[in-house]
């Protein structure tokens, strides 16, 4: 079993027309993604607002339909969106977020600042440099620039019966692999993110926070999450209904439901004075 969704694991893998069709399939079915894509934990919300002075005014890079958003304005914080795909953003603004469609690398601040820039399972979609750059210009001095992910991993049993059940219908894709740990998959987006913050050379030293969680699954809530990850876009929809079928009988197979172990994986700097 991947640590992390199909679409996320080995993304340096994947040739730019699957890329962009990997992209291109989230904003699909927002209202899935919404449902079943799973929150980040308060402590790394709360964490992240503790530590950006007077963290009132946020933007959010990748707000997709707003899971994180919500989270950072239910502790007070004004929220404004930046999201590429104009389905999601649509979805999130009739809910009563703030959205403007861009790519983040091309988005138009209008000379407007910002106390802490954020991104939930979205920075590795921007280009490393330009995105801490533009983040940097956005930020007040002293703001705050945190990038996170949530990577999963469950228990060995469930794992290996699920790493099977993705052999059968996608024998070369990530989700058939094993890793020993939560993070490994994350390794190569940590590094990106932060090599990406020391070269813009306006923030501080990056920092790596993480915050170990669990959640439980019942065999129908994972399968309906499956569906707003990767592997939408890689199957056609007969193989998708047989990769469904096949989880869904290794779940059954372990009791019908199990806990995923989550490990939130944090980079975050702050603008430094006067840069």
């Amino acid at each position: 079993m991947p640590t992390i969704p199909p679409e996320r694991a080995r993304f340096s893998e994947l040739e730019p027309h699957q890329a962009r069709q990997i992209a291109e399939s989230f904003g699909s079915d927002p209202e899935r993604y919404d449902r079943a894509r799973p929150r980040y934990p308060d402590a790394m919300v709360e964490r992240i607002v503790a530590e950006t002075p007077g963290a009132a005014d946020v933007l959010d890079v990748g707000i997709g339909t707003g899971i994180a958003a919500r989270q950072f304005q239910e502790v007070g914080c004004k929220v404004l969106g930046v999201e590429v795909d104009a389905r999601m953003a649509a979805w999130a603004k009739e809910r009563g977020l703030q959205v403007e469609v861009a790519a983040f690398e091309a988005w138009d601040r209008a000379d407007r600042v910002f106390d802490a820039v954020v991104s939930g399972q979205a920075w590795h979609w921007v280009d490393p440099v330009t995105g801490a750059a533009k983040a940097a210009e956005a930020l007040r001095p002293g703001g705050r620039l945190a990038v996170f992910w949530n990577a999963g991993q469950p228990s060995p049993d469930v794992a290996e019966a699920l790493s099977e059940a993705y052999r059968q219908v996608m024998p070369d894709a990530p989700a058939s692999r094993r890793s020993t740990t939560s993070s490994d998959g994350y390794s190569a987006f940590r590094i990106r993110a932060a090599d990406g913050i020391r070269e813009v050379g306006a923030f501080g030293e990056p920092e790596q926070w993480r915050f170990d969680w669990e959640r439980p699954y019942t065999r129908d809530e994972w399968l309906d999450q499956l569906p707003t990850t990767g592997i939408r876009a890689q199957l056609p929809p007969a193989k998708l209904t047989e990769a469904l079928a096949g989880i869904g009988a290794a779940i059954d197979a372990v009791g019908g439901s199990f806990t995923m172990r989550y490990t939130t994986l944090v980079v975050t700097a702050t603008r430094a004075n006067g840069a």
